[in-house]
């Protein structure tokens, strides 16, 4: 859980941040980051009654370098435990068939990839907006995620230094 007092401003403080953009995805696989999770309750629907649900945070880098925020709720209710499942398959803690205590003190700063879509929705000011939204968890594979993230391919050998 995230303890914000350190967000906290007080009347003098110094401001410099314009805040960041907000970057719609496009509709396609991305690798993510889980930077936030928070413990919190469902307030109930005309299927699903009042529950616990985990509000996470999902950071997507773009290949532009842009960064994408997602944020989305795993509502824990039995009929729903199949999306649950995917999830923690995606961040590489379940195995399919598998049984699991869900650990959510090993999912902030967990990876895993998804297929993410643009959902579009009316505000209560009557706008029309748009938010990412994840469509599909994809099981861990951990070829998505070299162990050096910055490591790039050479096209020509002519490059390498000891030639």
């Amino acid at each position: 859980m995230n303890n914000n007092t350190d967000m906290i401003m007080d009347w003098g403080d110094i401001i410099e941040s314009d805040g960041q953009e907000f970057v719609i995805l496009e509709e396609g696989d991305y690798n993510f980051t889980v930077t936030d999770f928070e413990r919190g309750r469902f307030p109930g629907s005309a299927k699903i009654p009042a529950c616990n649900k985990a509000a996470l945070t999902l950071q997507v880098k773009t290949a532009d370098g842009k960064i994408a925020t997602v944020k989305f709720d795993l509502i824990l209710y039995r009929s729903l435990e199949w999306r649950i499942s995917s999830f923690f398959r995606c961040i590489g803690q379940k195995k399919h068939d598998e049984r699991l205590v869900m650990d959510w003190t090993k999912v902030v700063g967990a990876r895993g990839r998804a297929r993410f879509k643009p959902r579009s929705y009316t505000n209560r000011d009557g706008e029309e907006r748009q938010v990412n939204d994840v469509d599909k968890f994809y099981d861990w594979d951990e070829k998505f995620f070299p162990v050096n993230e910055e490591w790039t391919e050479l096209s020509d050998t002519d490059d390498l230094p000891f030639n």
